[in-house]
């Protein structure tokens, strides 16, 4: 391989690695907690990260990340139906056309799941 694709493949990779480092941080979100209410449109508990879709109450869709699998298995969620009411506490993209949310806390049909009560504070 030639200098130039050597270097060119790694300013690829450093890229790609760096937005993806920046989406596991909080660094992509706002600082400010936000709450999103709405009904479960669909559930995953796949890795990296579980994620629900949610419509929210002005029937915009929106994507809400979880904890990892470990946080979100000790916060002792393990899904939701479709169709269930939800709150979702959390931190939402600076991008404001992206409806992206990462939850600190959900409320599913009543009952609490805590993702990070580190990030709670007074809430």
């Amino acid at each position: 391989m030639n200098t130039r694709a050597t270097l060119a493949l790694g300013i690829a990779t450093a890229l790609a690695a760096s937005a993806a480092m920046a989406h596991h941080g909080w660094s992509w979100a706002e600082t400010e907690l936000s709450e999103l209410s709405g009904t479960v449109a669909s559930a995953s508990m796949a890795p990296p990260h579980p994620s629900l879709e949610v419509t929210a109450e002005d029937g915009a869709l929106w994507q809400v990340d979880l904890g990892n699998p470990g946080q979100t298995e000790r916060s002792g969620f393990t899904g939701a139906e479709e169709g269930a009411s939800i709150i979702v506490l959390g931190n939402r993209s600076l991008d404001e056309s992206e409806m992206l949310i990462k939850a600190v806390r959900i409320t599913v049909d009543g009952t609490d799941y805590v993702m990070y009560p580190d990030r709670l504070g007074g809430n």
